[in-house]
């Protein structure tokens, strides 16, 4: 338990980090997060690295945000995902929103590094 522990605290620390490239709108910092083949599953669509970094290019989109929620699964030596739900208040709104995200990260020759993200609206609708 202790182990899933500590990979917890880890990873939930490099995903704050990816939250606050977003509130400071720093790209660089949030690329150096990603892995080069990241694939993000969003409401809009999938996303690569690119397009993850490039929702910056105008500067922050977010104000705040709030990690809740956490579990993690370790499915192997060298990866986790991390399981949350994050509520954020985006650049010029007022109204908070609320997703529940699931984000594989990998440890590789650079540290770990996030390879996958999917980030689900959380509308309140039952499963069809």
């Amino acid at each position: 338990m202790e182990k899933t522990n500590d990979l917890k605290e880890t990873l939930l620390a490099l995903e704050a980090r990816v939250w606050d490239a977003l509130v400071s709108g720093d790209s660089d910092a949030d690329g150096a997060l990603l892995t080069e083949d990241f694939i993000g599953v969003y409401p809009d669509g999938f996303a690569g690295k690119d397009a993850h970094t490039g929702q910056l290019d105008s500067g922050a989109t977010v104000t705040e945000y709030r990690l809740s929620a956490v579990q993690v699964r370790a499915p192997g030596a060298d990866c986790g995902l991390l399981i949350y739900r994050a509520d954020y208040l985006r650049v010029g709104r007022t109204d908070w929103e609320v997703m529940l995200v699931s984000s594989l990260w990998e440890q590789r020759n650079e540290g770990w590094v996030n390879s996958f993200s999917q980030d689900t609206p959380l509308t309140g609708e039952g499963v069809p």
